[in-house]
């Protein structure tokens, strides 16, 4: 462990910061196998995984462990838990269906570790005290419930593959299990870069560093092996500069932190050119599923309209379900169908809900505006399900939505809840006030879930097409294990101090500044030039634009940025990873050179839709100063259940455990 002292003091009366100030200190933690860099979901799977294969590990997060990350504050379901004991499907079957019903533009290798060991995980993390059984007997008697196991189910009753779960509960169990296992966790410690042999771009990565958020301290890391771990980027086109917190759905810590970090060193992306247009951002959005509709959390809500006229569900054929326990149910010769309502190119899994036409169809059918989600008139057990289990258990939904509506007087048993923006959403975004949401782009991985550089792996928000809390814990675990098997065939290796001396220089440079650009400044201009330049129709010239906007900012604005504190440098550093993921987006827009409609995506001087010779993923790296434009076939992850077999006969049986 090496350390300096020489820390800078403030100057007097600069400002008042509450913790010891250690600008120019630096600390070197070594002899770690494995370094994780996040503790969401993912991350603290990860440590976990790695440490029970007998792995050193070190978890980096920039908040709070306990609490932190996209589901620190709970979630209401878990997806795809295929190997639970009443579930119907295979995780062949599912995760077939999630290629299918994206047209082939899905991970399949990751999904398919979340079909596979994604209920492994469920009975892990009952066995660390959290709460995933209606032990009490709460639904005692309801149709979601299965008497013999006490698990309860969500959108498929008849299939039984996704789980209605306590998900409040879980962040502390993790933190519980972490500490156990003995994983190292450094708390309020911003991940900054990573760092690779030699120094070089493309090389093996052999750590990285960050920042203490409350000091200011550098820290550098020594690892064999690292796992990112991070959220997906956001407050690329939305970012309200007096309201930051209601920028995006995720938490406002979540800047996609991993995906810059990793573009700097040349780590492949896919899918980047991605986008669909913003449903909970900005000023002008209630809080995340705090208004009525019949969405995911609030599956399968009665809806009616400003009249009381219950607006129909249809099933996949466009037939009329007349009772809500059929909403629940697959449509007569349906297998099963993916989660509630969602939309499907493939009517295999196709379930058509209330709000599958369009609102103005609705309307010339005679309903009128506004819609309300109709709570009372849902069964009891159902409406119980809906506001109380899954209103209160997903992420954001406790406090600002569950405990301020019943403080205000809501009552699910006789109010309606009113939706907004197109009926039922909670708000009305321009087309190009955009969001990477619904399978977003992210890292290409292999099976090992190995980026394409040695000794770096990705978990959870930072693979290509990631999806929900399910897929993040069995992709975390995965990568862990993965990982820590990788730490233990190599040697380790220093780190390069002339690249971590350039990157120190790179970003101590606004410490130097007590006034400039502002980050909250620079974040408002990021999203500007992707709002006009890269929003719903895209086109060469006006993709161009927008990377000689972005540098100009690069040289400009983000040259005179400052930091008062420890707390603003890290808005700084984020800012920065905006600017960086904006750049990689637009990248990989210019690299598809046609329109997608399974990508929500428009070049208007290339209009055909989906040609057969773009039926690919299309990639992009940093490569000596330039990017690197690459392509993988659709189904580049080759047979599904026997790769994951010949990947991992330890885990199949039960060897791969080393304490």
């Amino acid at each position: 462990m090496v350390a300096r002292s020489d820390a800078r003091p403030p100057d007097e009366g600069q400002y008042d910061w509450p913790y010891p100030l250690k600008w120019n200190e630096r600390r070197l933690v070594d002899g770690v196998d494995v370094l994780v860099f996040g503790g969401g979901i993912a991350g603290c799977w990860a440590a976990i995984g790695a440490a029970r294969s007998g792995a050193k590990v070190a978890l980096v997060e920039k908040g709070a462990t306990l609490t932190s990350g996209a589901s620190g504050s709970g979630c209401d379901h878990w997806e795809s838990a295929a190997t639970n004991p009443c579930s119907r499907v295979t995780p062949e079957e599912l995760t077939q269906a999630m290629l299918d019903d994206n047209d082939g533009y899905n991970n399949g290798i990751s999904h398919y570790i979340e079909c596979r060991e994604g209920y492994d995980r469920v009975v892990d993390i009952e066995q660390m005290g959290a709460k995933v059984r209606d032990v009490d007997g709460e639904f005692e008697g309801a149709e979601f419930r299965d008497e013999q196991t006490q698990l309860l189910f969500a959108y498929d009753y008849h299939n039984k593959f996704s789980l209605r779960v306590w998900g409040t509960t879980f962040k502390p169990a993790l933190y519980r299990e972490l500490r156990r296992a003995g994983v190292q966790i450094f708390d309020r410690s911003m991940a900054c870069g990573l760092l690779t042999e030699g120094g070089e771009q493309g090389a093996r990565v052999v750590g990285g560093y960050g920042i203490g958020t409350r000091t200011g301290e550098l820290v550098a890391f020594e690892a064999k092996a690292t796992v990112l771990a991070m959220s997906r980027p956001t407050r690329l086109w939305l970012f309200i500069p007096d309201l930051p917190g209601l920028s995006e759905f995720r938490p406002p810590q979540c800047t996609g932190d991993g995906h810059a970090m990793g573009f700097r060193v040349g780590v492949e992306f896919a899918m980047m050119e991605k986008s669909v247009r913003a449903e909970w951002s900005g000023d002008r959005s209630f809080p995340p599923y705090g208004t009525g509709n019949n969405h995911n959390t609030w599956y399968a809500c009665s809806l009616v309209d400003a009249r009381g006229q219950e607006i129909p569900w249809l099933d996949r054929d466009g037939n009329v379900v007349e009772s809500v326990s059929d909403r629940y149910r697959p449509a007569p010769g349906q297998k099963f169908f993916i989660k509630g309502g969602c939309e499907s190119n493939y009517p295999s899994y196709h379930y058509r809900g209330p709000d599958t036409p369009p609102v103005k169809e609705l309307l010339e059918r005679g309903f009128e505006l506004p819609f309300y989600a109709d709570l009372p008139a849902m069964p009891e057990l159902e409406r119980k399900a809906i506001w109380g289990l899954m209103v209160g258990q997903e992420g954001k939904t406790r406090i600002p939505v569950l405990q301020a509506y019943t403080e205000a007087g809501f009552d699910p048993h006789q109010d309606l809840l009113r939706g907004y923006g197109d009926g039922w959403k909670s708000a009305v975004f321009d087309p190009n006030e955009r969001q990477l949401f619904g399978l977003p782009g992210g890292i290409v991985n292999d099976w090992h879930l190995k980026t394409n550089l040695d000794g770096l792996y990705a978990a959870g928000d930072q693979l290509f097409a990631s999806n929900c809390h399910g897929h993040a814990a069995a992709t975390g675990h995965y990568a862990g294990r993965h990982a820590a098997r990788y730490a233990r065939t190599v040697p380790a290796a220093a780190i390069d101090q002339h690249q971590l001396e350039r990157e120190r220089m790179r970003l101590a440079a606004p410490l130097e500044r007590t006034d400039g650009v502002g980050w909250k400044e620079l974040a408002c201009l990021v999203s500007k030039v992707m709002q006009e330049c890269c929003g719903e129709q895209k086109s060469r010239a006006l993709l161009e634009e927008g990377l000689a906007r972005l540098a100009r900012l690069q040289e400009g604005e983000a040259q005179q940025l400052y930091a008062r504190n420890p707390h603003e440098w890290m808005r700084v550093i984020e800012t920065l990873n905006v600017l960086t993921n904006a750049e990689l987006v637009i990248h990989a827009c210019l690299a598809r050179r046609a329109s997608s409609k399974q990508l929500n995506f428009t070049r208007t001087d290339y209009p055909e839709m989906d040609p057969d010779d773009w039926r690919k993923f299309v990639t992009v790296k940093k490569r000596n100063g330039g990017i690197e434009v690459g392509a993988l076939p659709i189904d580049y992850y080759g047979a599904l259940a026997q790769r994951y077999q010949s990947e991992n006969q330890d885990y199949i049986e039960g060897t791969w455990k080393k304490t």
